[in-house]
């Protein structure tokens, strides 16, 4: 990835709408840390208490299996509004 797709990726939400990319007010965000999606907001707004520590697979074609794959992201214990990478999936 270079410089002007790092920068693309900043303060967007992920599978937000391209008219509206930014984080609203109104709704609640993680950042995704490390891998193909680094930086990256992640609404978890409405996540029931149930679903706050739960991984997620996200899907994305940035990822090491391309278009189809997914990747894994971890709420971090110490922080849960930061969500770690743990890898890859088909």
């Amino acid at each position: 990835m270079d410089r002007d797709d790092e920068q693309l990726l900043r303060r967007r939400v992920y599978g937000a709408d391209h008219d509206r990319p930014g984080p609203r007010s109104d709704r609640r965000y993680a950042q995704l840390v490390g891998g193909p999606l680094d930086g990256l907001l992640l609404d978890v707004t409405g996540r029931t208490p149930d679903e706050a520590g739960t991984d997620v697979a996200l899907a994305t074609e940035l990822g090491r299996f391309g278009l189809g794959g997914r990747s894994l992201y971890a709420p971090r214990p110490s922080d849960p509004d930061r969500f770690d990478w743990t890898g890859d999936i088909p």
